[in-house]
């Protein structure tokens, strides 16, 4: 499960995602061996991109919980498309539409902010340590192969650079 965690002895203090993480000996095959057998990227040893100072920060949070506004389309199993969520709706007109047996939807049910932490962005908004939380939040379904979603991916990606998004809080589940 996915949880926040505060570290307040960093200046400034920053919030972390602490995962109870699952070994691969205890998943039952045949998902033992997909995973397994996934191929793992080489990245650089260097950041692509100049870190932009927290007082400038507008930050987005994108998650990969099937989230949905109450009275959408639920999301389908492999959809490569993203939902916008405006960050004025209501907690309790946010669903959750993830289809993965593997998901375990008790996080969601007790603290929406496991899967979609609009309450500590705003806390980080008012206390300084962000310039703005953005007014749109994302999701994606994360039963869905990554090279299906690369496109829309990107079109989200140029969408957020176009509205002043220059961060971007990632929130996998």
């Amino acid at each position: 499960m996915l949880k926040p965690l505060l570290l307040p002895a960093i200046t400034p203090p920053r919030w972390v995602w602490v995962i109870d993480v699952v070994r691969l000996a205890d998943i039952p095959e045949p998902e033992r061996t997909v995973i397994a057998d996934l191929a793992c990227p080489v990245y650089a040893d260097t950041s692509p991109v100049t870190p932009v100072a927290a007082a400038l920060r507008h930050v987005a949070i994108v998650s990969t919980a099937g989230l949905i506004v109450r009275g959408e389309r639920p999301m389908l199993a492999n959809e490569a498309g993203y939902r916008a969520i405006a960050a004025t709706v209501d907690d309790g007109d946010i669903l959750c539409s993830h289809v993965s047996t593997n998901f375990d939807r008790t996080g969601f049910q007790q603290d929406l902010d496991v899967v979609l932490p609009r309450d500590r962005l705003r806390e980080l908004e008012e206390e300084g340590s962000i310039g703005k939380a953005a007014d749109t939040h994302y999701a994606f379904m994360g039963a869905t192969s990554p090279v299906k979603l690369e496109d829309k991916a990107r079109e989200l990606g140029r969408s957020m650079l176009a509205l002043g998004v220059n961060t971007v809080v990632l929130a996998p589940v």
